[in-house]
């Protein structure tokens, strides 16, 4: 029992060692002077810098470059990459991501089924507004009025 007491001081006092040393070699640095001021005139100043965007993908050597470059066919419409996964994981999961392509397809159906339109529908441009005979002679005459405008065919001449 007592040679239980005597290795359990003995950590200790190696303990407390330790912890000395430790602290004795903790150097306090010593104060730098800051250097001495100098005139407005030696100061230099650096060129311009620009903060360039990083690329979203980086240069992988080693990728995989299939030398075929395959036409798009009729397949190409249907046809779209499984997710990566870490696609999955931003996503919710492979369960999440059947729930929301289940309900798209379902909401698709019912806008179907009601004649509604698409969600997605593309850009249709209206014809140029076009002046009756009428409103393009009383543009003229404002114009006339107002110190000029450029001459305006007549409706139905040749340009």
């Amino acid at each position: 029992m007592a040679l239980r007491e005597y290795q359990g001081l003995a950590v200790l006092a190696g303990l407390l060692l330790a912890a000395a040393g430790q602290a004795q070699q903790a150097a306090v640095p010593e104060p730098v002077e800051p250097p001495p001021a100098t005139a407005q005139g030696d100061v230099t100043t650096l060129g311009e810098v620009r903060a360039l965007k990083p690329d979203d993908e980086p240069l992988d050597l080693y990728r995989f470059k299939n030398p075929v470059q395959v036409q798009p066919n009729r397949f190409s419409h249907t046809w779209s990459e499984p997710p990566s996964p870490e696609q999955v994981s931003m996503s919710g999961g492979y369960l999440m991501m059947g729930i929301n392509k289940g309900l798209a397809a379902a909401a698709q159906g019912v806008n179907k089924l009601t004649g509604g339109p698409d969600q997605i529908q593309s850009a249709t441009a209206r014809p140029p507004p076009e002046l009756t005979e009428e409103e393009q002679r009383r543009a003229q005459e404002v114009c006339v009025q107002q110190g000029g405008c450029p001459v305006l065919p007549e409706p139905g001449g040749t340009p």
